[in-house]
């Protein structure tokens, strides 16, 4: 039997040892490991957070693009390295679904990797090329209608929120779309512009600067209710198919087994930087809303996340193997 003072002597010997840890973390760089090419949604968030983040922190914060796979390589990579708090890894909603178009995925996002803060959330934008004959969403299914498979749309991966908010797009519109999947999002918008491809569901940040030069055409976005960046632009609920609501998100991850005190540290500087004034008024003219959900709510987030994908995935048989 262990006797009361004893167990409370070894509890608080712990918890400053514990928290020793976090005060000396970080000793060195920190390296944040994007699982994509530049350009996309989480390489795009990564960056505005660099600068403050390593001030924050007082050591550099290098981003790793590491991209291939749909995020897998990358986030393997992580799943991997020392849980010392100094590799860490940022991802957006395709995470959630690696175990359901990956059914062979080398790691376990329950068990390898575990959650640290939901950064930011935003709607996705249904943009098509300016050169496709449809100005709204009736006219767009219209067009597929008329010619099922001929029309396409790019997506970052397998299992990203393009690509199955367009899978979930072509259910509910009853129209034959085909899928082309990118190594990452700067290459899929790449080739949106150029008009290799016909559309894509493209986070909000990175539609709006091609959406305004007229590089890509606006049709609907995704979310319950308009954003600020594009408050005249309908939803797809409100273009006719009611209920229809899809956000995508930003998160940072960390190896599992990282001290406690490192994770909780990590969300209180992310949640300072995202919600302070300047910070949060440009996520919102970007279409982003700044979260920094606790480790416990952004982890509950991503189970909810593959239950909402999971009967759509098996419906449609998305999985890759």
């Amino acid at each position: 039997m262990i006797r009361p003072v004893r167990f409370a002597a070894a509890l608080g010997l712990a918890l400053s040892t514990t928290w020793a840890a976090a005060q000396a973390w970080p000793s060195k760089p920190v390296r944040l490991v994007v699982p994509f090419p530049p350009g996309g949604i989480v390489d795009t968030v990564a960056r505005q957070l660099q600068v403050p983040l390593q001030q924050a922190l007082g050591q550099p914060l290098v981003i790793d693009n590491k991209g291939g796979a749909g995020g897998t390589l990358g986030s393997g990579e992580v799943a991997r390295a020392a849980p010392d708090g100094h590799t860490l890894l940022m991802v957006f909603d395709a995470y959630a679904t690696y175990p359901l178009v990956y059914p062979k995925l080398p790691f376990d996002i329950a068990r390898d990797l575990t959650p640290v803060t939901q950064i930011v959330s935003n709607p996705l934008i249904l943009v098509v090329h300016p050169s496709v004959p449809a100005n709204d969403v009736k006219g767009l299914v219209a067009l597929a209608r008329q010619k099922p498979g001929r029309l396409n749309f790019a997506s970052v991966g397998a299992g990203s929120s393009n690509h199955l908010t367009g899978e979930y797009f072509k259910s509910v519109s009853q129209t034959f779309i085909t899928h082309i999947p990118y190594r990452g999002g700067g290459p899929a918008q790449q080739d949106l512009i150029g008009g290799q491809v016909d559309m894509m569901f493209l986070s909000a940040v990175l539609a709006q600067p091609f959406v305004k030069s007229g590089r890509m055409k606006a049709l609907a976005q995704t979310g319950a209710q308009r954003v600020a960046a594009f408050r005249d632009l309908p939803t797809v609920a409100e273009s006719g198919y009611r209920g229809f609501e899809v956000n995508s998100w930003v998160g940072l991850l960390a190896p599992a087994g990282t001290p406690p005190a490192i994770i909780d540290r990590l969300q209180a500087e992310v949640a300072k930087i995202v919600h302070a004034p300047d910070f949060a008024a440009r996520l919102n003219e970007q279409g982003l809303k700044g979260i920094a959900s606790t480790p416990a709510a952004f982890g509950a987030t991503i189970q909810a996340e593959q239950a909402k994908w999971r009967r759509l995935v098996t419906e449609r048989q998305l999985s890759l193997e």
